[in-house]
């Protein structure tokens, strides 16, 4: 069977290319090289599992990053709200194989980075499935 954590990412992907416009499109599994700021990163997703009876359940951890040059913690903060409206309680269609139940906000953070130029924002997900 497929991973739970692979049908989510493929769902938030586009839903985040379009809801957050102030990083115009630049939301990367691994950014590239020569990224260009500000950018969403999909990152870190635990899954643990939350079987029942005739229930193959799991719950999806999954952490998205964010990412500016902008003077401040102000565009790292907004983009991290643009995230979390895109995502919490939304729908998603994870495909034939997963039934999806929710995706719900659990945290944010926001941080100067070692770097002292960049913002970061870390923004944490729960997301519960099962099994078709």
């Amino acid at each position: 069977m497929a991973d739970p954590s692979l049908a989510l990412q493929g769902a938030i992907y586009p839903r985040l290319q379009a809801d957050c416009p102030s990083v115009s499109g630049r939301v990367y599994d691994r950014p590239p090289q020569a990224v260009v700021f500000p950018y969403i990163g999909l990152g870190e997703s635990q899954t643990v599992d939350d079987s029942a009876d005739c229930v193959d359940g799991v719950e999806v951890f999954l952490t998205l990053h964010v990412w500016s040059r902008a003077v401040g913690r102000v565009e790292a903060k907004r983009i991290a709200s643009e995230v979390r409206s895109s995502l919490h309680e939304a729908e998603l269609d994870l495909g034939a194989n997963w039934h999806f139940h929710l995706i719900e906000h659990r945290s944010t953070t926001v941080m100067d980075d070692p770097d002292g130029v960049t913002s970061h924002a870390v923004i944490t997900f729960r997301a519960l499935i099962d099994a078709h």
